[in-house]
């Protein structure tokens, strides 16, 4: 199959385009209405950096991705930090994209396959009727989910508007540190669950530049952390699209993370052959002269004669947890005749092997009191070296926000969690991007046309808002603050962020104000 990061693509044509099953369209760009709402500044209000949009090719043989372009300058990241390298590219043309130029991100088209139970319509009206079937025995008692029947019957026009929003939440930095809980964190999920007046719940989804470990081992800490439900079926990390990739390549070196879970995460994606760095070392240690290397850590690795092996692209799933062990491998690749060890190619541009990214932040908050350097900070190293060795800029493939990708892979996620919650697989009109990043959050989302909502619990510590990429919902002190707000706008300034037991007239003995 053809690589899909720098294969051929078609500049004549000005066109965005979705899989058939995708629960909307992309409408042209200019002045386009998407999922009900007008885009303002657009990713299609940029053609001026470029003379035409690229379109989204279809892979041959595949029905599982589509791939999506990144509209950027084909300045790397790097060349503004050293001297020796070409001109940077404009602020605004580095803001919408860390990808190189003419660059296809694969996204997964298929359907979630997973879904979870929940009380459907039917089910509440066939409890409704029952309670009359039960001549000379005591009244049944309505159950919380017949009650909140009740009342949505009775507020149907708030139902509709709660069904018609969605919150993107990023975690790190929003709902919590680390391991550490932000505690407007936990009280806002437990509302959008169903603790509010009309006791349904609102959708939401997770969308995280972190990584490094399985999804579902990843939304049980969560979950453990928030004290509330987190579903796989509503979480993206910033290398969950990057499944896709597993139809364009065998063998591939994954790198980052903690021990050996990124070879995980790219087993359960359907990778087949998978070299991480401890690998290479444990067979030639002299590749890696700093590294200490435990029997421990050569036990667990599986080496083999890499000068045998063609590695076909390079996968950084998380943060480097070894920076110049990571950093000379992949130097190694990039500049060997395709992407064999040992071997130096004569034209390191024809013969190189593709890199991709699993997100572009700088700076990550932590249980640290100051951001700490993430993923992005290793990316510019690696250009940065690449270009001095070579005297050409690296071409890469960055995933995460702010990348378009990952914002119409988040589309797909919400339709689906929409039809678990709802039964509606839409993309509701009115979306929520809550987040503490203004280089990843809140630039990627204003340009995707969503409502953004910049937190000051994380990497922002800003004036009234960021210079550079303004949320265009406004700053706020904490996650709860920002979602109530937007609550009341779309739901009315007396929505009640707490379920009553009141409505219940059985258990109280007195009429409910709420009915």
């Amino acid at each position: 199959m053809e690589n899909p990061a720098f294969s051929d693509v078609s500049y004549s044509v000005q066109q965005l385009n979705t899989p058939p099953e995708s629960p909307t369209k992309a409408e042209p760009p200019k002045s386009r209405v998407v999922h009900g709402h007008k885009k303002t500044e657009s990713w299609s209000s940029l053609n001026h950096i470029v003379e035409h949009s690229i379109t989204i090719p279809t892979s041959p043989g595949s029905h599982n991705t589509i791939e999506v372009p990144a509209i950027r300058s084909p300045g790397a990241d790097a060349s503004q930090y050293m001297n020796q390298l070409s001109a940077s590219p404009s602020l605004r043309e580095r803001r919408l994209s860390r990808n190189s130029f003419g660059a296809a991100l694969p996204i997964p088209r298929s359907k979630r396959q997973s879904r979870l139970s929940s009380v459907t319509n039917a089910d509440v009206k066939h409890a409704l009727a029952s309670t009359d079937t039960r001549p000379g025995m005591p009244v049944m008692q309505p159950t919380r989910e017949i009650l909140v029947s009740h009342v949505q019957d009775v507020k149907a026009e708030k139902v509709r508007a709660a069904k018609n929003m969605a919150f993107v939440f990023d975690i790190d930095g929003v709902l919590v540190h680390g391991d550490r809980l932000i505690p407007e964190g936990e009280k806002v999920l437990s509302m959008l669950n169903g603790n509010n007046e009309l006791g349904i719940k609102i959708p939401h989804i997770f969308l995280t530049n972190g990584s490094g470990k399985p999804e579902l081992a990843r939304t049980e800490q969560l979950a453990k952390i928030l004290k509330n439900p987190v579903s796989t079926e509503q979480f993206i990390q910033s290398h969950t699209p990057m499944r896709a990739l597993a139809e364009y390549y065998n063998t591939v070196l994954v790198v980052g993370g903690e021990e050996y879970r990124c070879r995980e995460v790219a087993e359960q994606y359907g990778f087949k052959d998978i070299i991480v760095p401890n690998d290479i070392v444990a067979w030639d240690p002299s590749i890696a002269p700093y590294r200490v290397f435990t029997d421990a850590e050569r036990a667990s690795s599986r080496p083999r004669d890499f000068t045998q092996v063609e590695i076909e692209a390079i996968m950084v799933f998380s943060d480097s947890r070894d920076y110049a062990t990571d950093m000379q491998i992949i130097m190694d690749l990039l500049r060997s005749k395709k992407g064999r060890l040992g071997t130096v190619a004569e034209d390191p541009v024809s013969e190189r092997i593709p890199i991709y990214f699993s997100q572009g932040d700088m700076l990550c908050p932590t249980e640290h009191p100051i951001p700490r350097m993430s993923q992005g900070a290793f990316r510019i190293g690696l250009e940065a070296m690449y270009k001095a060795l070579t005297g050409v800029d690296l071409e890469r493939v960055v995933y995460g926000k702010p990348e378009l990708a990952t914002y119409k892979y988040a589309d797909e996620v919400i339709a689906s969690w929409m039809d678990v919650l709802h039964g509606e697989e839409r993309v509701p009109q009115n979306i929520y991007m809550v987040g503490d990043n203004p280089a990843s959050d809140i630039v990627g989302g204003n340009m995707y046309g969503w409502n953004t909502c910049l937190v000051r619990t994380g990497v922002f510590q800003g004036g009234e808002n960021d210079e550079e990429n303004p949320a265009n919902f406004g700053v706020f002190a904490n996650v709860w603050e920002a979602v109530t707000t937007a609550c009341k706008k779309q739901l009315g300034p007396d929505f009640e962020f707490e379920w009553d037991d009141r409505v219940n007239p059985v258990l109280h003995g007195q009429a409910s104000a709420i009915l």
